[in-house]
């Protein structure tokens, strides 16, 4: 079992407070490590000839579980890698050097220490726990699932181990496994709050949000203390379009954590419900969260002079600008591009750090602005993300990641532009796509997309399953056109033995030439899908967009429509699930459209 090459991706959506339990350096655990170091140091008077080695193994470890303590863990570290230069088969080093690593954030170092531990320690299914949480951590579902199984094997009815395991079940997506371990499990530790909560997650994470909501109640009246229930409360009532006392929820959930990381997550959570309620004044605040070095997925950008802060004089500076969070951020948070550029006024100069697949339309769309890509790279377990700047590198009064910009210039709903678009498709291969749709006959050219890259875990229930698409693709007169990036050969397939056809445009890479896309989505007549880089280029080309969404969407920045976005209407469900009505309302809506175009 050796560690996976890449790490798992961020998902750019709600954060989410995991329900594993255990900590590889509580009190308890550093305890049992510091007392397994012991023997060590009585073994160290049988032979004189390793007794000095054995004395200072030990004191090291002894030096490094209290660096632990006091959560100087990069001293930790050290003080472990010291005892394994003396004894490099030493499976207890291990073991105290995966956990160091681990809280310092340098997750795939502490996992491969914590295989060798494995390997080495004489005590290795305690070892397997502590592994297979982290290897939940880092999405490696069916190897945490593996270890876990082997802990649980010699500490059979284990509640933190039975926890663990039904959580990876859960985010494999084997809803009625982890539903039948945890309701054995309650009904040999009823009192747990833990397990309460926890089949609360599974059950919201199949799309069940009504029904988990009686579990975290149930976890909370164990243990009204108890934060993570409270938090995963405020998730399924935002999903149940309650933001408001999702907010009061976090509110109070955050009373109860010290840990930094999970404030941080917690306030994040608290900004995009903010968004969503339309509480802009707020929102954007608190969304400086992201930038909290404590959140596991937090961004550090290269500064380029001083960090820009609201209210800064912008007249006449160099503002170098990053594009951050996802691909469909990027292009939603330059909605405000034109104003900043209004505010640097002729003299001033924009400098623009996007995604290299964004540069050609960036640029078009802001000739007056330098565009140049950004890089980003994961060091240590962090990721880091630098302009690629032009040689000569140019003098830089400012800098600032584009979402910060929001807290002045989209602070309100009244400070959105109501013009269509704000980027500039290609007006050649707009008019080459016009006579590519024009060529194949008369009909309504409607694209379509149904999915994002990343299905798994809580992502799934935001994109409606393709089979739910059959009474939209059924609507005759219409022509759809395949927008799908990604593998869709499946969907298509199945689509085409159904009698439903999905016409893929040829000669365009749908992933990676975003330029070319955007005119392609700029030459429909309507744009369908879940909010993905494609609707959002196809938005801010100003094509119309039939957006798919749940009620705990936040990029509308509000309950209503798309604030960033005025060619977009949202279709939205009334609950978690109701796809049916969702797609019913679309086909009835197209079918409309189509007699329009017959009657003009």
């Amino acid at each position: 079992m050796s560690v996976p090459p890449m790490m798992p991706a961020v998902d750019p959506g709600r954060p989410t407070l995991d329900s594993l339990v255990g900590d590889s350096a509580s009190p308890e655990a550093l305890s049992r490590l510091s007392w397994a170091s012991r023997p060590a140091r009585r073994a160290a008077g049988k032979k004189s000839g390793k007794q000095s080695v054995s004395s200072r193994v030990t004191l090291l470890l002894q030096a490094s579980i209290k660096a632990i303590s006091a959560e100087t863990y990069p001293e930790a570290s050290q003080l472990a890698l010291k005892a394994l230069k003396l004894d490099e088969r030493n499976g207890l080093a291990w073991h105290i050097l995966a956990i160091a690593q681990e809280k310092a954030g340098d997750l795939a170092q502490a996992f491969s220490a914590y295989e060798a531990a494995v390997r080495l320690s004489v005590d290795e299914t305690t070892v397997a726990f502590d592994l297979g949480r982290l290897a939940h951590r880092l999405g490696y579902l069916e190897i945490a699932e593996k270890l876990l199984t082997r802990y649980l094997a010699g500490h059979p009815g284990n509640v933190e181990a039975t926890n663990n395991l039904a959580c990876a079940l859960r985010d494999q997506n084997r809803y009625d496994e982890a539903i039948d371990l945890l309701r054995d499990a309650i009904g040999t530790h009823p009192a747990d709050p833990i397990l309460w909560n926890s089949l609360g997650t599974v059950l919201s994470e199949r799309g069940d949000a009504a029904q988990s909501l009686p579990f975290y109640d149930e976890a909370l009246r164990l243990d009204p203390g108890f934060y993570k229930a409270r938090y995963n409360r405020a998730n399924v009532r935002m999903g149940l379009g309650e933001p408001l006392l999702a907010i009061a929820d976090i509110d109070e959930a955050l009373i109860g954590v010290s840990a930094a990381t999970e404030i941080a997550t917690m306030t994040m959570a608290k900004a995009l419900t903010q968004m969503a309620a339309g509480q802009l004044d707020r929102a954007f605040e608190t969304y400086e969260a992201r930038l909290d070095p404590a959140l596991a997925d937090a961004v550090t950008f290269a500064p380029g002079g001083e960090r820009w802060a609201p209210g800064d004089d912008l007249k006449g500076r160099t503002l170098l600008v990053y594009g951050e969070q996802g691909l469909g951020d990027e292009i939603l948070f330059a909605n405000l591009l034109g104003d900043v550029t209004e505010a640097l006024g002729p003299d001033g100069t924009l400098i623009l750090a996007v995604e290299t697949r964004l540069v050609p339309l960036f640029q078009r769309s802001y000739p007056q602005a330098r565009v140049v890509r950004h890089r980003s790279v994961r060091h240590l377990g962090r990721l880091y993300r630098a302009a690629d700047l032009p040689d000569p590198v140019p003098h830089i009064d400012l800098w600032t990641p584009m979402a910060s910009l929001f807290r002045q210039f989209r602070n309100r709903a009244g400070a959105f532009p109501t013009t269509r678009g704000f980027l500039t498709p290609d007006p050649g291969r707009v008019a080459h796509w016009r006579g590519v749709l024009a060529e194949a006959g008369p009909g309504l050219n409607v694209g379509v997309l149904w999915k994002s890259l990343i299905m798994k875990g809580s992502r799934v229930r935001v994109y409606s399953p393709f089979e739910m698409w059959r009474s939209v693709l059924s609507v005759a007169g219409v022509r759809f056109v395949n927008l799908q990036y990604g593998d869709a050969t499946a969907e298509l397939a199945a689509a085409r033995a159904a009698g439903m056809e999905i016409w893929t445009p040829p000669g365009i890479d749908l992933k990676d030439d975003l330029d070319d896309l955007g005119a392609l989505c700029a030459a429909l007549d309507v744009v369908i899908g879940p909010a993905t880089a494609t609707t959002n280029i196809a938005a801010a080309c100003g094509a119309r967009v039939w957006m798919t969404s749940t009620a705990e969407a936040w990029s509308g920045f509000g309950p209503d429509g798309y604030l960033c976005y005025p060619t977009v209407e949202v279709f939205r469900t009334a609950a978690m699930g109701g796809w049916g009505e969702v797609m019913d309302r679309i086909a009835a809506a197209l079918t409309t459209e189509v007699a329009q175009r017959h009657a003009a």
